[in-house]
C-alpha cells in the first residue's frame, strides 16, 4: 500500500483548518470550500485505504520522532480493519457535518473559524485512530479535548456556552490527569510507547502493573467517553451548535476512549479487577443516562442522555471481553446517533425551540420538515434496536457478549484469555442492558409521539411558545437541500449497515472474526423488552393528553412513567449537585481564603516592608537639624551614656 494515501487522511483536513484560520476573516468566501472539500477528500482516502488494505491484514510503519532517555516516541501508523473501519465512519459523519453546516451557519459571523475547528476536530480523531504510538495518539485526544472546548463555546455570548464549554474541559481534564500517568506506567511497562509492543507485552504477560495501568486508563476514558461518574458534561454540552453535538456525539470526542479501551483491550484483559469496574460503571451508566432520558423536555439533552447511554453499551461489551462487538455498535451508533441529532436541527430551526413540550402544541410541524419528520424516525427505530435496522444488530451482538461472558464462554478471540472476564460482569451487562433496552424504547416513542404526533391545543396564556402560523413558513427554508440531503445520505447506512454483520463475513474478517449473527436468546429478550418500552410509553402518552384543553394542557408521558422519580431524573439524579458540594464549593471557598491571606496578610507584610525604609528616612530626616550645637550635644550625652555603661559593666 502507498503510505502517501492514510498519511493524507489526518493532514488533509488539519491543513485544511490552518487555510480556514488564515484567510476566513480576509477572504470569507473561501470559507466553505476549505472546510468541505479536505474532509470530502480525507474521507475519500479513508475509504480507499480501507478497501485497498482488505480484512485480516495490518499495515505497520513508524520512524522515531524523538529520543527520550526510556521508551522512544515514534511517528507510526498502525492501521487494521479495526481502525478502517472507523476512519470510514468519522470521514462520513465529518462531512455531512461540515455539508450540513453551510447552511445551518450561513447567517453565522464565526463560521470560517467554527469550519476550521471542525476540520482540527476531525484531524485529531483521524489521529488517533491511525495512530501507532500511545504519546501521538495523546496530541490527537488533546486537541480533541481543546477543539471541543471552543466549539461548545461558539455562541459565547450566551452564559450557558461559555459554563458549557468550561465544564466540558474541566471535566474531561479531570479524568485526563490518571489517564497521562497510566499511559507513563504502560510506557514503562512495556518498554515502549508502540501499541504493537504494547500489546506483544501484554500477550507474553510481561506487563508488571496491570490492574493499576487500566484503571489510570479507565479514568480518562470515563471523562472522554462520558461514562459514570464523568458523564456529567456532556449533556450541557448541548449549548454548542447541533451539527457540533453531532460530530461529538457520533465520530469523534466520546468514541476515542471507547476506541482506546478496545484498542488495548489485552491489557484490560490481565486484570479482572478493571473488567468488574468497566462492568459497574457502564451498567450505571445506562440505566441512569436512561431514565435522565425519560424526564427531559430538551430535545438536544434527551438525545445527549441517549449517547450517554448507548456509550454504555459499548463499555459494556468491552467489559465482557468482546471489541467486536463494542466496534459494531460504536459505528452503527455512529450513523444512526449523527442522524439524529442533525434532524433534531432541522426540527429546531424550524419550531424556534428545543422544547418537546412546545413542539408539541405546533400545528403542522411534521408536515412543515418531512424529510427531518421520516428520517428522524428512521434514527429512533435504530436507537430502539428493531429489526432490521443496524442498531438492532449490533445492540444484540452486545447482548449477546453479555450473555456469553455471563456464562463463562467470552468471545475474546486471539486478545487474551477468555477466563480473566468475569462471570458477574457479564451478568451486570446483560441485565442493564435490557433494562437499558426497555426504558430507550420508552424515551424514543415518548419524543416521537409529543414532538409530532400530539394534538395541538392553544394555550390561554399569550405568551405561551404557540406558533399556529409556522404551517404557512415556506418548507424548502426549513430544510435547504445542504441539510436535507445529509439526512438521507446518513439513512443508508442506518438502515442497511446491521445487515453486514449478519448476511456477509466481510465485517467479522475485518474485525476479528468472531460471527456478530445475535443469538436467539437475547434476540427475544431484547426485543420483547424495547416492544414492552414502546407499548408503555405509547400508553402513558394516550392516557396524558385524552384530556387535553387549553386551560388543562397534556401531562408529560415521561412524569406519569417515572412517577417520584421524575424530578431527580430531570436534574441528573443531583450528581452536579453532589460534585457542587463536593467539589466546587470548598474550591471556592479555599479560593477566598488564599485571597484574604494574599490581601489581608502578605500584602500587608509586604507593604509594611515597603514602608519600614521609608518611616527610618523620615525619623533620620529629623534629626538633621543644622544646627551644630545640637549635633554636638548630641555627640556629648552620647559620649557620656557610653562612659556610663562602661563604668557600670565593669
Amino acid at each position: 500500500m502507498n503510505l502517501a494515501l492514510p498519511i493524507l487522511v489526518p493532514v488533509l483536513p488539519a491543513l485544511g483548518a490552518a487555510a480556514g484560520l488564515a484567510t476566513g476573516r480576509r477572504y470569507p468566501g473561501l470559507a466553505r470550500p476549505l472546510a468541505v472539500l479536505p474532509v470530502a477528500v480525507s474521507a475519500v482516502l479513508a475509504l480507499v485505504t480501507a478497501l485497498q488494505l482488505g480484512t485480516g491484514t495490518t499495515l505497520d510503519a513508524a520512524t522515531r520522532l524523538a529520543p527520550t532517555g526510556g521508551p522512544e516516541i515514534s511517528l507510526a501508523l498502525h492501521l487494521d480493519g479495526f481502525s478502517s473501519l472507523i476512519s470510514v465512519l468519522v470521514g462520513l459523519v465529518a462531512t455531512c457535518v461540515q455539508v450540513y453546516s453551510t447552511a445551518y451557519l450561513k447567517d453565522d459571523p464565526r463560521y470560517p473559524s467554527y469550519a476550521a475547528l471542525v476540520s482540527l476536530f476531525t484531524a485529531a480523531m483521524f489521529l488517533v485512530v491511525y495512530s501507532g504510538d500511545l504519546i501521538v495518539l495523546l496530541v490527537g485526544w488533546e486537541v480533541m479535548g481543546i477543539c471541543s472546548y471552543f466549539l461548545i463555546g461558539h455562541h459565547w455570548e450566551g452564559a450557558d456556552a461559555r459554563t458549557a464549554s468550561l465544564k466540558a474541559f474541566l471535566v474531561t481534564k479531570l479524568g485526563d490527569v490518571p489517564f497521562l500517568f497510566g499511559l507513563f506506567l504502560l510506557g514503562a511497562d512495556a518498554g515502549s510507547f508502540r501499541i504493537t509492543e504494547v500489546l506483544h507485552t501484554a500477550a507474553t504477560g510481561g506487563l508488571q502493573h496491570p490492574t493499576l495501568i487500566a484503571l489510570l486508563l479507565l479514568a480518562g476514558v470515563a471523562g472522554k467517553s462520558a461514562q459514570f461518574p464523568l458523564h456529567t458534561w456532556l449533556p450541557d454540552a448541548m449549548a454548542g451548535p447541533t451539527p457540533v453535538s453531532a460530530l461529538i456525539h457520533a465520530a469523534t470526542m466520546v468514541a476515542a476512549g471507547i476506541y482506546l479501551v478496545a484498542r488495548l483491550l489485552p491489557v484490560f484483559l490481565l486484570s479482572s479487577a478493571a473488567l468488574l469496574v468497566l462492568a459497574v460503571m457502564a451498567a450505571v451508566t445506562m440505566v441512569g443516562s436512561a431514565l435522565c432520558a425519560l424526564a427531559q423536555d430538551d430535545l438536544k439533552r434527551v438525545l445527549a442522555y441517549s449517547t450517554v447511554g448507548q456509550l454504555g453499551y459499548m463499555a459494556g461489551a468491552l467489559a465482557s471481553g468482546d471489541r467486536q462487538a463494542a466496534v459494531f455498535h460504536l459505528v452503527a451508533h455512529g450513523a444512526f446517533k449523527a442522524l439524529l441529532f442533525l434532524t433534531a436541527g432541522v426540527v429546531i430551526h424550524a419550531a424556534h425551540t428545543n422544547s418537546i413540550s412546545a413542539m408539541s402544541r405546533i400545528d403542522g410541524l411534521r408536515r412543515r420538515v418531512p424529510d427531518a419528520y421520516w428520517t428522524m424516525g428512521i434514527g429512533l427505530v435504530a436507537l430502539v434496536g428493531l429489526p432490521p435496522f443496524a442498531g438492532f444488530f449490533s445492540k444484540e451482538s452486545v447482548l449477546t457478549a453479555a450473555e456469553h461472558a455471563a456464562h463463562g464462554e467470552a468471545l475474546t478471540g486471539h486478545l487474551g484469555p477468555a477466563s480473566a472476564v468475569p462471570a458477574a460482569a457479564g451478568w451486570t451487562v446483560l441485565a442493564a442492558g435490557l433494562v437499558t433496552a426497555l426504558l430507550t424504547a420508552a424515551y424514543a416513542t415518548r419524543l416521537w409521539l409529543v414532538a409530532f404526533h400530539a394534538k395541538p391545543v392553544a394555550p390561554a396564556d399569550a405568551d405561551a411558545p404557540y406558533s399556529p402560523e409556522i404551517d404557512e413558513a415556506d418548507p424548502a427554508h426549513a430544510e435547504p437541500a445542504a441539510m436535507r440531503w445529509t439526512l438521507w445520505v446518513l439513512a443508508v447506512p442506518t438502515m442497511g449497515f446491521g445487515l453486514l454483520g449478519l448476511r456477509s463475513e466481510w465485517l467479522p474478517r475485518l474485525l476479528d472474526g468472531e460471527p456478530l449473527r445475535p443469538g436467539w436468546e437475547t434476540a427475544v429478550l431484547g426485543t420483547g423488552a424495547a416492544a414492552i418500552g414502546i407499548l408503555v410509553a405509547y400508553a402513558a402518552w394516550r392516557a396524558s393528553g385524552a384530556r387535553a384543553t387549553a386551560e388543562r394542557p397534556a401531562t408529560d408521558p415521561g412524569r406519569l412513567l417515572l412517577g417520584p422519580l421524575h424530578g431527580p431524573a430531570q436534574h441528573g439524579f443531583g450528581v452536579d449537585r453532589l460534585y457542587t458540594a463536593l467539589f466546587v464549593r470548598p474550591t471556592a471557598a479555599a479560593a477566598k481564603l488564599v485571597r484574604f491571606l494574599d490581601r489581608a496578610v502578605v500584602e500587608t507584610y509586604v507593604r509594611g516592608a515597603g514602608a519600614a525604609p521609608g518611616w527610618l528616612g523620615r525619623a533620620v530626616r529629623l534629626a538633621q537639624t543644622g544646627n551644630a550645637q545640637g549635633y554636638l550635644s548630641a555627640l556629648l550625652a552620647g559620649a557620656v551614656l557610653l562612659a556610663v555603661l562602661v563604668a557600670v559593666g565593669s
